[in-house]
């Protein structure tokens, strides 16, 4: 009996030991957002900008983007001077997705309204694993450009 009690328990501390250990070895994605912006729309169209960082372990992927400016809000990649529309962008683990201008950006057609400059916009990421993230992007001059100021 005592040999029995004696197994039962050494199998249940290496069960336990094992459990603990995989629910340690991934933290999952990790995911901050920083230096949005919006520059002021001269028309019925706007672009958004951001950074994605992930600190976590495991990658994941952003997969939309929604707004009450629009309800037709899509996400573009941009490649050799052409964009077009795509379903998700990679967040590596460990890494940034950057959505800057002249690049990968967020794509926001048929505004309710033009906001302008000083204004903020209201933006909610969502990703294919992390909860969505709400961001409110300040709303710039038209040629704004953190690369150049």
């Amino acid at each position: 009996m005592k040999r029995r009690a004696a197994l039962a328990g050494a199998v249940a501390l290496t069960a336990g030991l094992t459990l603990a250990g995989c629910s340690s070895a991934e933290s999952g994605p990790d995911i901050t957002v920083s230096g949005g912006f919006m520059p002021q729309p001269v028309s019925d169209m706007a672009a958004g900008f951001l950074v994605v960082k992930n600190s976590g372990t495991t990658s994941d992927r952003l997969t939309s983007v929604t707004s009450p400016l629009s309800d037709d809000v899509t996400i573009h990649e941009t490649k050799n001077q052409a964009m077009r529309m795509v379903t998700s962008f990679d967040v590596p683990a460990g890494g940034e997705l950057n959505l800057e201008r002249g690049g990968n950006h967020i794509m926001f057609m048929k505004l309710k309204q033009r906001p302008k400059q000083g204004e903020k916009v209201s933006v909610e990421l969502h990703f294919e694993k992390a909860d969505p993230i709400k961001v409110d992007l300040p709303v710039k001059e038209t040629t704004y450009n953190p690369k150049t100021q």
